[in-house]
């Protein structure tokens, strides 16, 4: 059975697509098949993958209101293992769509759960805040991941949100749990990035990844490229990173003790990078 981890934190700017687009892209490469589920309107983890968020006829918008089919909207094989449910700026009216909807909270879970054994992983990117989607996805998912930034407002607003997986698990879905927290935008020049992962630690009873993402200039790149960082510049801090996080999240799902001084870069089937494309278009020039 495939395993649904929701990607989630109502603070804005945390990482939380950045970390949907390269943890789901690193997954696949490592040769499991993942479904990349957008339920933001902004979209972005839809173009993050390549997919002209504009131009689509049907997304998961269109799907809850009963305008089409899931097949109609699921784009299978953006990238190699990789398939996305796309998502655009329709999806912003959901809130008062959905309203009269009977079991509006179950609506993903509707259409996710019958293809969910179609996939190894299947990852969620929550919008930034706690609205009807975001119930969605917690209904829907067996976990969820909490991306963090390593700055002193780092705590705020994370008690309201385990709050809020407590209460969805009582009362909408008592199989979920909480995946844990990843540090994101770590900058080891400073020692406010450490103090924040000290202070995390001590104070957080939940589990924290052992991986942490550091800031990299390719990770804000790589978006711009409709790709994800192992495949925008695979050899990149932030590609390496992404991967180890991804063996993490292999090791915790088989139930294995995950040591980051033990990356295994075996199982990653590293694809030529965009970056050396064009530094070999460069050079015929």
């Amino acid at each position: 059975m495939g395993r649904i981890i929701a990607i989630a934190n109502q603070k804005g700017g945390v990482g939380k697509t950045t970390t949907s687009i390269n943890l789901s892209a690193c997954l696949a490469e490592a040769g499991k098949k993942v479904l990349v589920v957008d339920i933001d309107p902004q979209g972005n983890a839809t173009s993050g993958l390549g997919v002209e968020k504009n131009e689509l006829e049907n997304t998961i918008y269109e799907l809850f209101v009963g305008e089409c089919e899931l097949s109609d909207c699921l784009i299978e094989n953006v990238l190699d293992n990789l398939s996305v449910l796309p998502s655009n700026v329709n999806l912003s009216g959901a809130e008062i769509d959905l309203i009269g909807i009977e079991k509006r909270e179950f609506l993903l879970k509707k259409y996710i759960t019958p293809i969910r054994d179609n996939y190894d992983f299947v990852i969620i990117d929550c919008p930034p805040s706690l609205n009807i989607l975001t119930v969605n996805a917690m209904t829907t998912a067996d976990t969820v991941l909490v991306p963090i930034q390593c700055e002193y407002y780092a705590l705020e607003g994370l008690s309201q949100l385990i709050h809020t997986i407590n209460l969805v698990k009582q009362r909408l879905n008592p199989e979920l749990e909480m995946e844990g927290v990843v540090f994101t935008m770590y900058d080891a020049r400073t020692n406010l990035s450490l103090e924040v992962v000290e202070n995390v630690k001590k104070n957080l009873k939940q589990n924290v990844y052992k991986t942490i993402i550091p800031r990299n200039i390719r990770l804000a790149e790589a978006p711009s490229h409709g790709l994800p960082i192992n495949l925008y510049d695979s050899k990149s801090v932030g590609a390496e990173n992404y991967r180890l996080l991804a063996q993490e999240v292999i090791y915790n799902d088989e139930g294995k003790e995950f040591d980051v001084n033990s990356f295994d870069s075996s199982i990653f089937d590293k694809k030529e990078t965009k970056k050396g494309k064009l530094s070999k278009l460069i050079k015929k020039k």
